[in-house]
C-alpha cells in the first residue's frame, strides 16, 4: 500500500510507491500523468464542507443578524437611492449550477427593498477592468425574472472608461488615489454580494477594485507591490492585500456600505464528473470505466468543441457559510470558512514542482486559456496557493502539463496578442514594460472602445496578467512545459518545453539531483498549501 499522510479522515497527500496505481492529471487537453516517480508527493483538494440545507435561510438570518451593522430592513427607507454590486463571471470557477448564488442572494434582498418601498434599484456588475459580461452570461447569473425586470438599464456592467459615470473618493496617506462608480459611491446604501472563492477575494477588494477606474488599479496592480506580496492567497502577509485594504477603508468613510459575504465548498464538478478531482487509488471499477470515456469522448473532439464542452459542465458548489455587515469582522468570519475548507498542512517543501493547468482561469470563461493566461495559472496561480512559505525551495523547478498553443480570442483579449506578440520579444522585465508600455495600451482608443461597448478586456488588463507572475518568475529556477505543442510559446514565455513529463523530470533532477523532492499537485484542484519544516 502507499505510505499515506492522513488529514482527518482524507488522505491529502500521498507518496508514490512500486504498489501506487498509475496516476492520472486531467485538465481539459489531451495529456495523461501515468509514470510519476516513486517517491513522489501527491497533493489532493480536502473533502467537501457539506452545504448549508437551505441557502435562503441563511442568507436571511445573515442580513438580519449582521456584524457591526444594524439589520438590512433597519437600513431600508422609502425614497432612498440604493444600488447592488457584485461579483462577475470571473468567480467561481467553473460556473456554478443555476441558481446561481447571487440570484438567491439578490431575490431576498430585492424582496426586502420591496418591503420597504425602496424602487430606486440599481444592479452593477463590479467587472473593474474585466470584460463586460454578455447579455446571455447576465441573465443565466441572476435569472429571467431579474433579468427582465432591470436589464439593460437598471441591470448593468461597470464601465471604468465612463468619465461621467465615475467619482473621485480621493487619496490615501500613502497618495494612492481611488475613483469609483458614482452610482454606487453616491447611493444611499450600497449593498455587495460576494461570492468568496478564494482568500484574496472579498472584504475591501470588492468595491475598491471592483468599482474602480485604471488609474486607482494601477496604483496597487504593479510589480513592486506583487514582489512586496508574499502570498496573495495569506491577506496579512500580501502588500497588495495592505493596499487594497487602505482604498477600502477610505470607501468606508464616505460610502455607507453592507456586505453580504459568502463562502462556498470546492465542489468544482457535478455527479459523474466528480472523480476529476479524486483520489485514483480510490477508484472503483465503474470509475475506471467512466474516466476511460470520458477520456476517449474528450480525445476525439476538436479542440474548440472540447472547451465548450468543458465550459458547460456546471460546477456543484454550495454555500458553507453567510455573514453580513460591515466589511472587515464579515470578511474574517468568511475567511476562517475560506481556510477550513481549502487549507492542506504540508510538511516541508520541494525542489521540483508538478502541477497540469487546467483549461479555465478567471480570465477565460467560454473561450481559450491564451499564453498569457497559462503563465499567470502557472506563476501567478498555483505558485502562490500557500500560506507561510512556497511549497517550492527558492530556484527550484516548476513543471507544468498544457499544450501552450498560441491562440488567442479576439472578442475577448485583443491587447494580449499585441503585448505577446509586439512586448515579449523586446521584454519579458515588469518594470520595463509597465513604464514604457502600460499607458500606451490603456490609453489605446480602439482597445478602450472595445472594453466599453464590446466585451474585451481592458487594454491594460495584460499587464497586469504579466506582473501577477512576478513572484513566481523572482523565486522559480526554471520553467519546464511538459508536453507543449511547440517551441514558441515556452520561448516566448522564458520557458523550457519538453516532450513528455519523464523527459521534464529527468532535466529537473539534472538541475537539482537525482534525489531531488518532487510535488505534483493534483489537478484540478482549490487548496491552499500550508507549508511547514
Amino acid at each position: 500500500m502507499s505510505l499515506q499522510l492522513r488529514r482527518k479522515t482524507h488522505e491529502s497527500i500521498v507518496y508514490i510507491d512500486r504498489d501506487s496505481a498509475p496516476r492520472i492529471m486531467p485538465f481539459g487537453e489531451d495529456f495523461i500523468i501515468n509514470d510519476l516517480p516513486i517517491g513522489t508527493r501527491v497533493i489532493y483538494p480536502n473533502p467537501s464542507i457539506k452545504g448549508l440545507p437551505n441557502r435562503e435561510a441563511a442568507i436571511r438570518y445573515a442580513i438580519n443578524h449582521p456584524i457591526d451593522q444594524d439589520p438590512l430592513y433597519a437600513q431600508l427607507e422609502p425614497g432612498m437611492r440604493v444600488t447592488i454590486a457584485m461579483d462577475d463571471i470571473s468567480l467561481p470557477l467553473p460556473p456554478m449550477a443555476t441558481p446561481d448564488l447571487r440570484q438567491t442572494m439578490l431575490e431576498v434582498v430585492l424582496d426586502m427593498c420591496a418591503a420597504n418601498g425602496v424602487d430606486d434599484v440599481h444592479l452593477i456588475i463590479a467587472n473593474s477592468l474585466h470584460r463586460k459580461m454578455t447579455a446571455w452570461e447576465m441573465e443565466r447569473m441572476v435569472g429571467s425574472k431579474i433579468f427582465n425586470a432591470f436589464y439593460p438599464d437598471y441591470y448593468y456592467n461597470h464601465d471604468a472608461e465612463d468619465d461621467e459615470g465615475l467619482v473621485t473618493l480621493g487619496y490615501t496617506r500613502h497618495n494612492e488615489p481611488l475613483r469609483i462608480n458614482r452610482r454606487a459611491a453616491e447611493s444611499d446604501l450600497l449593498i455587495y454580494l460576494n461570492i468568496n472563492l478564494v482568500p484574496m477575494d472579498g472584504g475591501h477588494k470588492s468595491v475598491a477594485v471592483g468599482l474602480c477606474d485604471y488609474e486607482s488599479l494601477r496604483a496597487h496592480h504593479e510589480p513592486q507591490t506583487i514582489r512586496d506580496s508574499h502570498s496573495y492567497m495569506d491577506p496579512p502577509a500580501s502588500e497588495l492585500n495592505h493596499k487594497v485594504v487602505r482604498l477600502g477603508k477610505l470607501v468606508d468613510e464616505q460610502v455607507k456600505v453592507f456586505h453580504i459575504e459568502t463562502a462556498i465548498n470546492n465542489r468544482m464538478f457535478p455527479e459523474g464528473y466528480d472523480i476529476l478531482t479524486r483520489n485514483e487509488d480510490e477508484f472503483s471499477f465503474a470509475d475506471r470505466m467512466k474516466w476511460e470515456t470520458m477520456k476517449r469522448t474528450f480525445s476525439k473532439l476538436p479542440r474548440v468543441a472540447r472547451r465548450k464542452m468543458l465550459h458547460a459542465i456546471p460546477a456543484a458548489y454550495e454555500l458553507i457559510a453567510c455573514y453580513a455587515g460591515a466589511t472587515e469582522p464579515v470578511h474574517a468570519k468568511i475567511l476562517e470558512k475560506n481556510y477550513q475548507q481549502y487549507e492542506i498542512p504540508v510538511k516541508g517543501q520541494c525542489d521540483v514542482l508538478i502541477t497540469g493547468i487546467p483549461d479555465i482561469s478567471p480570465y477565460n470563461v467560454y473561450s481559450a486559456l491564451n499564453p498569457l493566461l497559462v503563465q499567470v495559472m502557472a506563476l501567478g496561480y498555483h505558485f502562490n496557493m500557500y500560506r507561510n512559505k512556497p511549497l517550492l525551495r527558492k530556484n527550484g523547478v516548476m513543471i507544468i502539463t498544457h499544450p501552450c498553443f498560441d491562440e488567442f480570442d479576439h472578442n475577448f483579449h485583443p491587447s494580449y496578442i499585441e503585448f505577446f506578440h509586439r512586448l515579449l520579444p523586446e521584454s519579458r522585465d515588469a518594470f520595463y514594460l509597465r513604464e514604457k508600455y502600460e499607458r500606451e495600451f490603456a490609453e489605446n482608443p480602439a482597445y478602450i472602445e472595445m472594453y466599453r461597448r464590446g466585451n474585451a478586456y481592458h487594454g491594460a488588463h495584460p499587464f497586469f496578467m504579466w506582473y501577477w507572475g512576478e513572484n513566481g518568475r523572482q523565486h522559480v529556477g526554471k520553467v519546464i512545459v511538459a508536453g507543449a505543442e511547440n517551441a514558441h510559446v515556452p520561448e516566448m514565455l522564458g520557458w523550457e518545453r519538453a516532450d513528455n513529463l519523464t523527459e521534464a523530470i529527468a532535466m529537473a533532477r539534472s538541475i537539482q539531483g537525482r534525489n531531488a523532492e518532487i510535488t505534483m499537485l493534483h489537478q484540478p484542484m482549490i487548496g491552499l498549501c500550508a507549508v511547514t519544516d
